[in-house]
């Protein structure tokens, strides 16, 4: 991009701000102007009747002349300043318009050579008077029509700029996230590389035949750093970047989110090279006719719009569009395809190494206790996204000033990590008996997982409730999983009912407290059956149906099976479960002495760390190696 393109673009940025505070300053202005027209003659009133007291008739003066008590008189207009011999101040009086003080001192036989009079020269102040009085009311009666004028072109601004996009352009240096910035997504940042390295040194591809990439969609859950990725994209670019979210692009008025994509990329041409990133365009890109309710459809036409300007008619050179969402199974073929999207970068939660280098990054400026290990930690965050570290370690540098700490230790990281995933501590008043009953529902979760080898092992057991929960037993694996097998998922589901039968083999009695742990056990049995074909039925898929038809539409069906083999699907679902509980039940019979120990250990201390929880119970964790068969201890 040139310089002079550039001074050209930075004046056309501030335009708009500079008109806006030009209004501001002319209504500042309207309101001062005519607060001084109100106050102005109060001023005056105020002025003049301070004088009042000072102020004598004129037979007065006369008779003070006559006397030889005055020394001076000066006259200024009908206004006359008496000053006297034994007076420091003047004394004012007044004269009829028109009348001359000398032939009223001669009318009543006063010898003028008496007194000094002075007659000051009001020609100047008189013609500045009548020009104020004359053309004060006509200027003011031309800044007060100005000013309707600019609310009405401002209103009718506001109706036709319905039209006109709201996207935020960011120059160069007005963007300080770099791709440095950015914790992992190594292959993600490659992608993009390559998209600002062709903006900046376009005749290096060029001259190999290849062209611009119309577009890159970025795909993943929230929190992975979608919008951080575009971000770091405006600021490596050198190019102007053009950032609205989908949303904005819809009105009440039909047309106007068609009329706002074609100015959007319009304004992008003529600042070609540029890029344009549209956050969250799952609100507007979503497929056509599914889910309709019939008529005119003012999303689609803005959709209809947006592929035509990606790859219409018209030439769209060196103008790259970044879209971000997390739902890209719901965006239209259309929208997807090769020449418009042409590449789709996938966006996953931060492996370990990844999130090491997150944890990094958002540490900078944080004081650490020394010897604080990120590679712990990172084994401690399976499963959490850049946006739930960045929050965790937030979470730990407030709860450290809070305890008026100087340095951010590990408990402190530890409470914000669980208060980031289960939320924060609450005290609830239980009886004793409940009290009870929770630490052995928490001690049948944690014992059954330390004793079934595919299990993953306990890192924390506590009572202390958190959000709905009673208690918690967490559970992180210790390497990132990609697949499970069905062992861990049986496994898995052992876990979750241990608490269940924990209750009833030391209490006789079942309570409401294990309903989520039915359903997750639930949801993963028919998993198994429905979708991954682990159940006698085989592998036959049972799930929804998507189908894709000659228009493009994904068309979504339910699962379309008979009675008997639904009856079959519950019969399987049902096997799996009681599987999995008569095998918690095994363990928590098996292992009863230790159970008790770790109840009671719980009910006083309300929270045991994994090396607490392993020395209770006295036996250690059984793994398997899920590369082979072997078990090891």
């Amino acid at each position: 991009m040139k310089d002079s393109d550039k001074q050209k673009l930075s004046s056309k940025v501030p335009q708009k701000m500079k008109m806006f505070e030009f209004r501001i300053d002319m209504r500042r202005m309207m309101m001062w102007f005519l607060v001084l027209l109100i106050m102005v003659p109060f001023l005056v009133s105020l002025w003049g009747g301070g004088d009042k007291n000072q102020e004598i008739p004129l037979s007065q003066v006369i008779a003070d002349i006559k006397d030889e008590k005055v020394e001076k008189v000066e006259v200024v207009g009908t206004t006359l300043n008496v000053v006297y011999f034994d007076r420091e101040e003047a004394v004012k009086s007044r004269i009829e318009d028109g009348q001359s003080l000398v032939k009223i001192l001669q009318d009543a036989d006063v010898d003028v050579s008496k007194v000094e009079i002075e007659v000051a020269d009001q020609s100047l102040s008189r013609i500045w008077g009548e020009i104020l009085v004359t053309v004060l009311p006509l200027v003011l009666l031309v800044v007060i029509l100005l000013f309707f004028l600019r609310q009405a072109r401002g209103a009718q601004d506001g109706i036709l700029g319905f039209g006109r996009s709201r996207a935020k352009l960011f120059i160069k240096g007005k963007q300080n996230v770099r791709f440095a910035d950015v914790g992992g997504m190594d292959e993600a940042k490659k992608e993009l590389e390559e998209i600002v390295d062709f903006l900046k040194h376009p005749k290096k591809y060029t001259a190999m035949g290849a062209r611009t990439p119309k577009g890159a969609l970025l795909v993943g859950p929230s929190g992975t750093g979608k919008t951080l990725l575009a971000r770091a994209v405006a600021g490596e670019a050198n190019a102007p970047f053009y950032s609205m979210a989908g949303s904005e692009f819809m009105e009440m008025l039909v047309g106007v989110g068609a009329s706002r994509v074609r100015d959007l990329f319009e304004t992008a041409k003529k600042n070609a090279p540029s890029i344009i990133f549209i956050d969250e365009i799952d609100a507007i890109g979503r497929i056509r006719g599914h889910g309709s309710m019939g008529g005119h459809d003012e999303r689609e036409q803005t959709l209809n719009q947006i592929l035509v300007e990606m790859d219409g008619f018209t030439a769209n050179d060196n103008v790259v569009v970044l879209a971000a969402t997390n739902r890209g199974d719901l965006l239209d073929p259309a929208l997807t395809r090769p020449g418009r999207f042409d590449r789709r970068v996938q966006i996953s939660l931060p492996d370990i190494e990844e999130r090491k280098r997150v944890l990094k990054i958002h540490s900078r400026n944080k004081p650490l206790e020394a010897g604080v290990s990120w590679e712990r930690m990172a084994k401690r965050t399976v499963g959490f996204s850049g946006a739930d570290l960045e929050n965790m370690l937030n979470e730990a540098a407030i709860q450290a000033a809070r305890n008026e700490k100087k340095i951010i230790t590990w408990e402190d990281l530890e409470e914000a990590a669980t208060k980031v995933k289960l939320g924060p501590s609450r005290k609830r008043l239980q009886d004793d008996y409940e009290r009870k009953m929770t630490a052995y529902h928490e001690a049948g979760h944690a014992l059954v997982a330390h004793m079934l080898p595919h299990a993953d092992p306990v890192h924390r057991v506590s009572i202390v409730s958190r959000g709905r929960a009673l208690g918690f037993t967490m559970t992180p694996p210790e390497q990132d999983k990609y697949q499970q097998t069905k062992s861990e998922l049986l496994d898995d589901m052992a876990v979750m009912m241990g608490g269940r039968e924990a209750e009833e083999l030391v209490f006789g009695e079942l309570t409401a407290g294990a309903s989520s742990d039915i359903e997750r056990a639930t949801v993963i049995a028919r998993a198994m059956v429905v979708d991954f074909g682990m159940s006698r039925l085989g592998p036959v898929y049972m799930g929804p149906q998507y189908e894709t038809t000659e228009y493009g539409r994904a068309m979504f069906e339910p699962s379309q099976v008979s009675q008997k083999v639904a009856a079959d699907v519950d019969e399987e679902i049902g096997r799996f479960v009681a599987e999995a509980q008569r095998l918690a039940r095994e363990v928590l019979k098996k292992n009863r002495k230790v159970l008790d120990r770790v109840g009671r250990e719980l009910e006083k201390q309300e929270t045991l760390d994994g090396d607490d929880f392993a020395k209770l119970v006295g036996v250690p964790k059984v793994r398997v190696e899920r590369k082979g068969d072997k078990v090891t201890k």
